[in-house]
């Protein structure tokens, strides 16, 4: 007893040792933003609410920043409009914080069970360092959605889809009604097969669009005629903490970025991440699917400022998983530097070094950092094979079985297909 009341001691002393220095980390690091992205949602929806004007036709004063989201997205947010301005930094924070911690729970918690680790000091470690990470820290200070619709798309893949819910898809086809990219989900889920979720996400998405669509007719007809279509609202595709593909050929030539060689790019991206998806999903590894998908919509998407990059969080800690399962030795200790150096560039601002020169061959380099880091996650990232015990293939409809030797799992081992599990 003694000795398990002197290990958690010590954690608790580790955990907030680990808190302190995060805390220094971000007073030196972090860039102030005073909510600027909420101010933008918050200034439109009270323009909208209270003062006549419609939504897309508001621009922040002294910037060319607008109201970008779908329709339903203001639906969402519209009690913002009826808040005062503390109030509403409060609910976004809160938000953020919540749907990050219960994320991170469910993708460390199976990593502490297996690695014997004390579940609530994984968890502690894993938000203290999630704090760091610029992206996270980027949402948090802008005011970003990025954690929530992240989270719906996970409840979706981490829980619903792999117990069989016909729910499943609903968290997706709210996510790209509230912002379009998330998508990418729905022809991940046809992709792989999941025609009955992949309705189910497409049905919601529709749904709720045409929702929003009946009670702001106008405001749905100029967002899908005119405010969608206009680029200059979200800003300059060259500027640095655009992190895409798209912002890399741009970086190459901002005068005339070349649109075929960006389609290109894209198709080749696209045609990596379904063979690799589909590959994820027939040993039943959902979490890897998920972290493959968030990194291709990062590359793909037109625009992917840094704080988008939350949806690479899956994959780093995912790294962290397969290197623990790995056996000790080489393999363990290059998953390890490989989480350990994507992480570190990730909290360090690395790409702005190059924010008003990024010319050169270290200005390609450095100023598309975070993109070779999505790139080297899709196209690295282990599937984590070992989650299926041996002897069992996981059915996964329209996807080629990886084993037909043997279809079905041992009587004593059929709950744990495609579930953590511990070798006794």
């Amino acid at each position: 007893m003694a000795q398990g009341a002197n290990r958690t001691a010590a954690q608790v002393v580790g955990v907030v040792a680990l808190a302190a220095v995060v805390t220094a980390f971000l007073a030196v690091a972090a860039v102030r933003h005073g909510f600027f992205d909420l101010k933008v949602y918050y200034g439109a929806l009270t323009w909208w609410v209270h003062d006549g004007g419609e939504i897309y036709d508001y621009l922040k004063p002294g910037t060319q920043y607008g109201f970008t989201y779908p329709p339903f997205a203001a639906l969402v947010m519209l009690p913002m409009a009826y808040l005062p301005w503390t109030a509403a930094i409060v609910v976004s924070v809160l938000a953020s914080v919540v749907t990050t911690t219960v994320l991170i729970w469910w993708l460390v918690d199976p990593i502490a069970r297996r690695a014997g680790w004390t579940r609530w000091f994984a968890l502690a470690v894993a938000l203290c360092l999630a704090a760091a990470f610029e992206p996270m820290r980027e949402t948090v200070n802008f005011g970003q959605v990025n954690t929530l619709l992240l989270f719906l798309v996970a409840v979706d893949l981490l829980r619903l889809l792999p117990s069989g819910n016909r729910w499943a898809g609903v968290g997706i086809g709210l996510a790209t009604a509230i912002k379009l990219t998330p998508g990418i989900f729905i022809v991940y889920l046809l992709v792989t097969g999941r025609w009955r979720a992949a309705l189910t996400a497409s049905g919601a998405a529709a749904g709720v669009s045409l929702l929003a669509g009946a009670l702001f007719p106008d405001a749905s007809r100029e967002f899908w005629t005119e405010a969608l279509w206009n680029t200059g609202r979200v800003g300059e595709l060259a500027f640095v903490s655009n992190q895409s593909l798209r912002g890399v050929v741009a970086r190459l030539d901002p005068e005339h970025p070349s649109t075929l060689l960006w389609l290109l790019l894209v198709l080749g991206t696209l045609a990596l991440w379904a063979w690799r998806s589909r590959a994820a999903v027939a040993v039943g590894d959902e979490a890897t699917g998920l972290a493959l998908t968030g990194a291709v919509m990062c590359l793909v998407s037109p625009v992917t400022w840094v704080h988008h990059l939350v949806w690479l969080l899956p994959a780093l800690i995912l790294l962290v998983d397969n290197a623990m399962a790995a056996p000790s030795g080489y393999r363990r200790w290059v998953l390890l530097a490989a989480a350990t150096v994507g992480y570190v560039l990730l909290i360090s601002r690395t790409v702005w070094f190059w924010e008003k020169d990024f010319t050169g061959v270290d200005g390609f380099v450095g100023s598309n950092a975070y993109v070779w880091i999505s790139l080297a996650l899709l196209a690295f990232l282990p599937i984590r094979r070992w989650l299926t015990p041996r002897g069992s293939v996981v059915e996964a409809p329209g996807v080629p079985q990886l084993d037909q030797s043997d279809r079905r799992a041992p009587t004593g081992e059929r709950h744990l297909v495609g579930r953590p599990f511990t070798v006794r």
